[in-house]
């Protein structure tokens, strides 16, 4: 399986055959700032193609896999 094909967070967090580290190493890439997008701090490009999305999407997703 590519990461490249999971589109929004919840994709991830809620992957049903994925381990929650790997869940969470992914996520927290998409978290860093090597994801960021140029001038808009508040988005998270984790592919070079692809939409933008908020990092707020991001951190809730993370903060799902501790319920």
């Amino acid at each position: 399986m590519s990461f490249s094909t999971f589109r929004r967070p919840f994709d991830v967090a809620r992957h049903p055959t994925l381990e929650p580290e790997v869940k969470r190493a992914i996520l927290a890439s998409w978290a860093s700032d090597a994801a960021a997008v140029p001038d808009r701090p508040a988005l998270r490009r984790p592919h070079r193609r692809g939409k933008p999305i908020p990092v707020d999407d991001v951190l809730s997703a993370l903060k799902s896999l501790d319920s």
